[in-house]
């Protein structure tokens, strides 16, 4: 069947999302379509809006619409224990076990040579600064359980020897090859329990 070239072109635009194919694009589409126009302006307006206010706390990598986000800005979070996570959407899926009380740090990747992602792109020199200033007896390491963030703990783990902190990982409770952003909040609090030393 031959669509309209502005059908098309939504569907084209909407298989930019991640997990979107060309089959789940076009049932977008078309329930996008069965919206009201007023619907369908307001999800235009979200979108632009998120994209104008949004942006990442300077001082940890979260998702913030301030200078910086609600995290570092709690007084009473646990100043002492530093989490650090792969992406800003990894900090929400930890906040929900309702289990940890501390900072984050948003790495905004993982080591990946193969891709051209090195320590320099993570920004570790920002982590460090934050470890040398603050008096952080913590580190939790929770990267993905896969070849990179396997590789970017082990990385952290000798970047961190000479500080006087402790560098733990969350336990394997997740499945591996898998990412955080999917897990259970029961899986994830128990991988928080079960973390150990590096």
């Amino acid at each position: 069947m031959v669509y309209p070239g502005s059908f098309k072109k939504l569907v084209e635009v909407l298989c930019r999302f991640p997990g979107v194919g060309p089959k789940t694009a076009q049932r977008l589409a078309f329930y996008l379509l069965g919206l009201s126009r007023d619907d369908v302006v307001a999800i235009a307006r979200a979108m632009v809006e998120a994209k104008d206010k949004l942006g990442f706390c300077p001082l940890c990598g979260c998702l913030s619409e301030l200078d910086s986000c609600s995290y570092c800005n709690d007084a009473g979070r646990d100043q002492s224990i530093l989490l650090i996570v792969q992406e800003a959407r990894d900090v929400l899926v930890m906040e929900r076990t309702g289990q940890y009380r501390g900072l984050y740090h948003v790495l905004h990747g993982a080591l990946s040579p193969l891709d051209g992602i090195g320590p320099e792109e993570l920004k570790l020199d920002r982590l460090e600064k934050r470890i040398a200033e603050k008096e952080v007896s913590e580190v939790i390491i929770a990267t993905n359980p896969n070849v990179e963030g396997d590789a970017t703990a082990g990385y952290l783990a000798r970047l961190l020897k000479p500080y006087s902190v402790r560098v733990t990982r969350i336990a394997f409770g997740l499945p591996v090859g898998g990412d955080i952003e999917y897990a259970d909040d029961l899986t994830l609090s128990r991988a928080l329990d079960g973390r150990r030393e590096m």
